[in-house]
């Protein structure tokens, strides 16, 4: 895996505390932006999940059925 150099500026007294507890300010970055990345990645899979179901919205259950059974016998 790659690594990418990431520049972020904060406040030095945040800094400061930071360093004061241990805080390993890398991980928790990487673990906000993993975070984050993944909640942009389900949010765009909820939003193609929606717009499919709006456009299967007019099949009807009878349709619905038909395509399973004959998808069934096809294998």
């Amino acid at each position: 895996m790659s690594t990418e150099v990431l520049s972020i500026r904060i406040s030095g007294e945040l800094k400061r505390e930071a360093e004061k507890f241990g805080i390993d300010v890398k991980s928790v970055v990487e673990k906000a932006l993993t975070d984050a990345v993944e909640q942009a990645k389900r949010r765009k899979l909820e939003e193609a999940i929606n717009m499919l179901l709006e456009e299967m919205g007019e099949i009807s259950d009878r349709e619905w059925v038909r395509v399973v059974k004959e998808c069934r016998r096809e294998r």
